[in-house]
């Protein structure tokens, strides 16, 4: 019985991480030194414990301050060291993914996909524009996920530019 639960422990690591983000980043290859960020905070957060709550993070700062190094990091000690089921997107891959799913007729599945989650990677909101109505369906699908999935938001705009992020061009 151990062995078979091993066996379906690490075919499970192995599918998360299939699945993860296309690099491999984790906080061992993190520089904390020379920057703001608060290393004793981010080894907490990586015991994916904020997830059992589906509490929320937003990284907001500039381009190479290692917003999204830390997001997959996070992400990818959840799936290897807590078992966590992740999925990391670029926020505007995302948004097309919905707007052509919704134009297909089968709107909401993503979400649901996404609710079985223990954590979404969002990644760079507002990096590039996108459609007042890709916006809207980003809206529904978060609004979907609240208090069921946790998310991390990867981001260069201010709390205040987010509503405008995606009518204008960065």
């Amino acid at each position: 019985m151990q062995a078979e639960h091993t066996d379906r422990t690490m075919r499970s690591v192995r599918n998360q991480l299939h699945l993860a983000p296309p690099l491999h980043r984790d906080l061992t290859g993190f520089e904390f030194e020379g920057t703001p960020i608060d290393q004793a905070l981010i080894a907490r957060l990586a015991d994916a414990s904020f997830t059992e709550a589906a509490h929320n993070m937003v990284f907001v700062g500039g381009p190479g301050t290692g917003k999204t190094h830390l997001a997959i990091a996070l992400g990818h000690a959840a799936v290897t060291r807590h078992g966590k089921r992740v999925r990391f997107f670029s926020t505007v891959d995302l948004v097309n993914a919905l707007e052509q799913e919704k134009a297909k007729g089968k709107a909401g599945r993503i979400a649901a996909s996404l609710m079985r989650m223990d954590l979404v990677v969002l990644d760079e909101l507002g990096y590039l524009p996108f459609s007042p109505s890709g916006g809207a369906l980003l809206f529904h699908m978060l609004s979907k996920l609240y208090e069921r999935t946790s998310v991390i938001v990867t981001t260069n705009l201010d709390f205040g530019e987010w509503a405008v992020s995606s009518a204008t061009p960065r």
